[in-house]
């Protein structure tokens, strides 16, 4: 069954990041991972009945591979721009029980997002706030492509595109301001329901 983009998760105008800007990269990027998506599905699915594919596989290279390969990077760039948008909306009001979880792990929500937004500055393209059901802990992690640096078995909460598409017709090149305007469009309430809802799956 074909994957559907979801909708926009809010309605509002945001703190810095225009309705250009949102419009271009949910309605043209975003949607764009998903048809790939469907695409390379579609073809793993021939695939999977196509003796010649399979015997010609070869992890130099091979069409095998290379659907394998596309597959991991339009699913990531489908999830991560989804939970993505999940959390802008907001007013970015540090609240609920992830915030508490935060500030116990970081000393205080401020700490977490000064080395959240350090991380931002750092990476080429994610920076996600995670709950690792491997160790029942949160973490912060980066990546520099949607298919490089996540970790088995780790859920995000808070997701940061520090692609240049995210923040260039805004911002130019002034990334720090981009991010520090995403805390400001920040849904805490989303957030805590990923958090709240993972913590009654684990408990």
């Amino acid at each position: 069954m074909a994957y559907t983009a979801k909708p926009l998760p809010f309605s509002s105008e945001l703190t810095g990041i225009s309705k250009k800007t949102i419009e271009i990269h949910h309605d043209k990027l975003y949607a764009g991972y998903v048809a790939k998506l469907n695409e390379v599905w579609e073809k793993l699915g021939a695939a999977r009945d196509n003796a010649d594919v399979q015997a010609a596989a070869n992890q130099t290279y091979s069409e095998l591979r290379s659907l394998r390969s596309a597959e991991t990077f339009a699913a990531n760039g489908v999830y991560l721009h989804e939970a993505y948008f999940n959390v802008l909306g907001g007013n970015g009001a540090p609240s609920g029980a992830l915030a508490d979880a935060i500030a116990a792990k970081w000393g205080s929500v401020e700490k977490f997002i000064a080395y959240f937004s350090a991380s931002g500055m750092a990476m080429r393209g994610w920076v996600v706030l995670a709950y690792n059901t491997n160790s029942g802990e949160l973490n912060i992690f980066g990546a520099d492509a949607h298919n490089e640096g996540g970790v088995w078995g780790c859920i995000p909460l808070i997701v940061l595109d520090v692609y240049e598409h995210a923040y260039f017709i805004d911002y130019g090149s002034d990334r720090k301001k981009y991010i520090a305007d995403f805390w400001k469009n920040l849904d805490w309430a989303a957030a805590n329901a990923i958090y709240e809802k993972i913590i009654h799956m684990t408990a």
